[in-house]
């Protein structure tokens, strides 16, 4: 099983902060696991306003060329392997560089469809300014896994990057009445009440 990076998505137009949600690595959909800096804490990671913290960011350290070229080498040698091009996938996610952890992920969903890989797509998506095929990418993956919660938090993301604001407060409203006893979504009631109060905090 892959390692699962957080998929996250930049909500920048009401919340100006960095959105997120994710899943364990050997368990089912909804669960949660670490994942990178870049894009996760230890379980689920609470949204943070400018005011209560930066932004997280991608790792800084730079590549292992000789890392990426021994996988590449194995995904063109072994062209029906879906994990090595996830693990391509999260290498480069990892590091920011959303085009070619896309590009790898969508080679792996090609191969082997599972809704964790697809939401990680999504989410490369999103954070490469595509929030369109981005939802297209969590919607697939709710059609797959209609319980899986890390895609419909980020469905909710993508569709405030697109401006359709009621539809993805909609989306987190559901969630949150689906998994009412979910400890690690209850943050989204606060973020909900932003958006309700057009981006300033309740008093």
């Amino acid at each position: 099983m892959q390692r699962e990076p957080m998929v996250y998505a930049a909500a920048g137009v009401i919340f100006g902060f960095v959105l997120g949600y994710m899943v364990a690595n050997a368990s089912g959909p909804g669960e949660v696991r670490p994942v990178p800096a870049a894009v996760a804490a230890p379980a689920f990671s609470p949204p943070a306003t400018a005011a209560e913290g930066p932004k997280a960011s991608p790792s800084h350290a730079p590549l292992d060329p000789n890392e990426t070229r021994a996988l590449e080498s194995l995904a063109q040698r072994d062209k029906a392997n879906a994990s090595v091009r996830v693990e391509l996938g999260n290498l480069y996610m990892d590091h920011g560089q959303f085009d070619d952890a896309a590009r790898w992920y969508r080679e792996a969903v090609a191969l082997k469809p599972e809704p964790d890989v697809i939401v990680d797509l999504g989410a490369c998506l999103v954070n490469g300014g595509k929030a369109a095929e981005g939802l297209e990418q969590f919607e697939r993956a709710l059609k797959l896994a209609p319980e899986h919660r890390k895609a419909a938090f980020n469905k909710g993301v993508a569709l405030m990057e697109l401006g359709r604001t009621k539809e993805a407060v909609d989306v987190w409203d559901d969630l949150l009445r689906r998994f009412p006893d979910d400890p690690q979504l209850q943050t989204l009631k606060r973020q909900i009440d932003l958006v309700r109060t057009g981006g300033q905090k309740p008093s």
